[in-house]
């Protein structure tokens, strides 16, 4: 029983807030990368 109660506690991460795309909308969000964002979606991308 021990177990289980083990198995039921997830660790759960915090939502890291995201700039969304300006050309898609609010509901896409740009990928981050080291030098970029860019959208998957669109093509858009902006340098950091």
């Amino acid at each position: 029983m021990a177990e289980a109660a083990k198995k039921a506690q997830k660790k759960i991460k915090p939502y890291a807030p995201a700039k969304a795309c300006p050309k898609c909308g609010s509901g896409v969000r740009l990928a981050e990368h080291k030098d970029r964002r860019s959208c998957g979606k669109c093509g858009y991308f902006e340098r950091k």
